[in-house]
């Protein structure tokens, strides 16, 4: 038995995003736009918004979402509640215009209702309907149930989760993703990697899930390595839809290990999710095969997620996957963790706040503190 939670739309392919005026008037007059730090980089959408004839304000989402920047954005939109919220940019702007959406009219403290640092309340009001179109191909956060809020006074990053926050509609348009500068490209990408791996391997799997990851994991890995040695637009395409994959499976079938290091560390440092997960990602594989058994269902599963990475970037060596991606990435420019100014003397803490992270849920093996830390100390050596 199980649910399976998604947009009500989902729009794949180049010129599709210009089409979201026409989609943003079904729900009424008044719209608001959400953009990254450079609003010049929304004038075409703003443009299109308004000449359709909605009333439309403007909110920049600079960096991360964090809790006194959703505190402040809530109060200038006091007093004027928009019919539909749409959202332009990466998964950063994505979680901010799902939790504005969701708290404009909520009677609360913001803090109330997030996950860890408050209560988990239920929201108060049906949530804003929201249409998402990523620049990024990398979170999936366009068709997921949650965002991802930091809480500088805890130094942790937490959700605001509801199934009723998922975008009505999400618009997926490589043409607003490739040319991206190849660092961000390759975080974004080895973050849609990473979220098509963790469902597949995660104790929480379905037969729709499974179904959407094996059809990406192959296809994603080929993609992210053209993306970002070649900038190949048919590569963005294809990694595009990887990412909107990733988004569906965690939506629905959890993460991993992965993901419980990322929050932690991202809460910690401010280093870039993507970053975060692209370095991790073959330790915790590693960490994985050293505990699956033979003639198991994981074993199986990880042999095969572990056979796609050895064609991709081994050239078919048998096990020699994980450390050659960890090699690629390195030689396209990602960071390791002390470039990421994760200091070994932090592990400690880091590996008890992971290995009781929400995403740990997900995880196929159920991982001790020390093992955990075993992973960090790992990737330490490696650097």
């Amino acid at each position: 038995m199980y649910s399976f939670i998604s947009p009500q739309a989902l729009h794949f392919g180049r010129g599709q995003s210009q089409k979201v005026a026409q989609f943003a008037k079904e729900f009424g007059e008044t719209a608001l736009v959400v953009h990254g730090a450079s609003a010049q980089r929304a004038a075409w959408l703003i443009a299109l918004v308004q000449d359709a004839g909605l009333e439309t304000r403007m909110v920049s989402c600079a960096n991360e979402p964090s809790l006194p920047d959703i505190e402040k954005a809530l109060l200038s939109l006091e007093g004027g509640k928009p019919s539909v919220v749409i959202a332009l940019g990466g998964g950063s702007v994505m979680d901010f215009a799902k939790a504005l959406s969701a708290l404009i009219g909520c009677k609360g403290p913001v803090q109330s209702y997030l996950e860890i640092v408050g209560d988990g309340c239920a929201l108060d009001t049906t949530p804003i309907p929201v249409i998402a179109l990523p620049t990024t191909a990398g979170t999936g956060a366009e068709v997921t149930k949650n965002a991802v809020i930091s809480v500088p006074e805890h130094g942790l990053k937490v959700s605001l989760r509801d199934p009723g926050i998922v975008p009505e509609i999400a618009i997926v348009d490589a043409d607003l993703m490739q040319g991206a500068p190849r660092h961000i490209a390759l975080a974004a990408g080895l973050d849609a990697v990473t979220q098509v791996i963790e469902p597949y391997l995660s104790s929480k799997s379905n037969p729709m899930t499974d179904a959407l990851c094996r059809a990406a994991i192959p296809d994603g890995l080929k993609a992210l390595r053209a993306v970002v040695e070649t900038d190949s637009a048919e590569a963005w395409d294809v990694l595009a839809w990887v990412s909107t994959c990733g988004g569906l499976a965690l939506a629905n079938a959890g993460l991993g290990a992965v993901h419980g290091f990322a929050g932690v560390i991202g809460g910690k440092t401010g280093a870039p999710h993507g970053e975060i997960c692209g370095r991790l990602l073959p330790f915790v594989l590693d960490a994985h095969f050293q505990k699956a058994q033979k003639n198991t269902e994981i074993h199986d599963r990880l042999s095969w997620v572990l056979d796609h990475l050895d064609q991709v970037f081994a050239n078919g060596r048998d096990g020699q996957g994980r450390a050659a991606l960890m090699n690629w990435s390195a030689q396209m420019g990602l960071r390791n963790l002390r470039q990421l100014d994760v200091s070994s003397h932090d592990f400690a803490t880091i590996a008890e706040m992971a290995a009781g992270s929400s995403s740990m849920k997900g995880n196929p093996f159920e991982l001790t503190t020390s093992e955990v830390r075993q992973i960090l100390n790992k990737e330490a050596l490696a650097s």
